[in-house]
């Protein structure tokens, strides 16, 4: 999917205004690597502490890593105001969503979704886990980003589409950060353990910092998409809300929670999946 995309903006890159193709199919794997740099030390820290749950954190951090490099590479072309948007907004929400998973999984196991997986593997586990977990979100990570990545490159449209896409990535940002801060808090009380968490933003949407993350890769897809030939892009978001909606998000986190949460699923029946929304009435 990723080489339709990258084949679609160097077919069109020749006659596009205002877009330096050429620099920008050289940043490709430039940034293809950071990814590999990145999860590469990720893998040798999980091998090392015996939990593969690091990745999470090298999630983040990941799409920091390509920002700077396709911000570096691209020194000299593009709008500034465009360029700075694309690292700084993709760095802020990273560090922080690091950071976050960080403090949460300090001192804890495995993380019960790829302890689940990897009693999958039939040989070496941490051949399975870079076949079966690194490879896949690498390869999410890199085309996800590509939106950043292009942003870099691109002059012009610097108007109403770009501060759109600052909005939905404000709006999105707080959606995560505050749903992150409100289930920590929550998870603090030792009267909360086995409840089920419906208030504040939880009590609009069961997942707002997985709505918050798909906001977040909106926007700035936005910022990319408000110049030619940044549009073309739009496959990455998408990408990003399915995987955060049907793949190693939502869907996969929800899977057994009602066997750990009685009271999930009222919670369910009366709460949006996803999108925020007026919850229902109390059975």
């Amino acid at each position: 999917m990723g080489s339709l995309v990258v084949n679609a903006l160097a077919a069109v890159s020749p006659a596009a205004p205002g877009f330096d193709g050429g620099a920008f199919a050289r940043t490709l794997p430039l940034t293809a690597l950071a990814v590999v740099v990145v999860l590469g030390v990720a893998f040798a820290t999980a091998v090392r502490m015996g939990k593969h749950s690091v990745v999470d954190v090298a999630w983040g951090l990941g799409f920091v890593a390509i920002a700077l490099t396709a911000f570096a590479a691209s020194a000299g072309s593009g709008d500034p105001l465009r360029r700075w948007l694309a690292v700084v907004l993709t760095a802020i929400w990273g560090l922080r969503l690091a950071l976050h998973i960080l403090g949460r999984s300090r001192g804890q196991g495995e993380d019960p979704r790829y302890a689940a997986m990897l009693k999958k593997a039939g040989g070496s586990e941490s051949a399975y886990a870079l076949l079966h977990i690194y490879l896949p979100q690498g390869l999410i990570m890199w085309f996800v980003s590509l939106p950043v990545q292009i942003a870099m490159f691109v002059t012009g449209g610097v108007g109403i589409v770009l501060w759109l896409g600052v909005i939905v990535w404000l709006v999105g940002f707080v959606f995560e950060a505050v749903g992150d801060l409100q289930l920590s808090r929550f998870r603090e009380g030792s009267s909360n353990r086995g409840k089920v968490l419906d208030t504040g933003l939880w009590r609009y949407t069961r997942h707002p910092n997985y709505f918050g993350d798909a906001s977040v890769w909106t926007g700035l897809f936005l910022v990319a998409a408000s110049a030619w030939p940044g549009v073309l892009t739009v496959l990455s978001p998408v990408a990003m809300v399915a995987n955060l909606y049907a793949g190693t998000g939502k869907k996969l986190l929800e899977k057994d929670i009602g066997d750990r949460r009685p009271d999930y699923a009222d919670y369910v029946r009366r709460t949006s999946g996803f999108f925020p929304w007026p919850p229902k009435a109390k059975s």
